[in-house]
């Protein structure tokens, strides 16, 4: 008999997000002169994309536009130590929005 684990979020739905992510921190980089940085997953925003706080309230905005209120970006941030923000990754972000869609699939 063979049992299955419940299905998690793809790697074909996560490459779509990061995909989605990247594009968004493209916007907000591009407004600071520092588009054409590369973005992956162990990409830390802090450290390797010198976000500051008014960049991650931009980056807030364009989760909610593309994603709606199933993707609370405050909420996420506000439940990590600072020391989990400053090293906060693409891949990270990329987890929660999975979980969040996921679950708003479900409900």
């Amino acid at each position: 008999m063979t049992t299955t684990q419940p299905a998690g979020p793809s790697e074909a739905g996560r490459d779509e997000i990061l995909a989605d992510i990247t594009a968004m921190i493209g916007l907000v980089l591009e407004d600071d002169g520092l588009d054409g940085t590369e973005v992956g997953m162990r990409t830390r925003f802090a450290r390797d994309l010198e976000f500051e706080s008014i960049d991650l309230v931009t980056l807030a905005g364009h989760l909610e536009d593309r994603y709606g209120h199933a993707v609370n970006f405050a909420e996420f941030m506000a439940s990590m130590e600072l020391d989990d923000i400053i090293e906060l990754t693409v891949g990270r972000l990329v987890e929660h929005v999975a979980q969040c869609l996921k679950s708003a699939e479900a409900a």
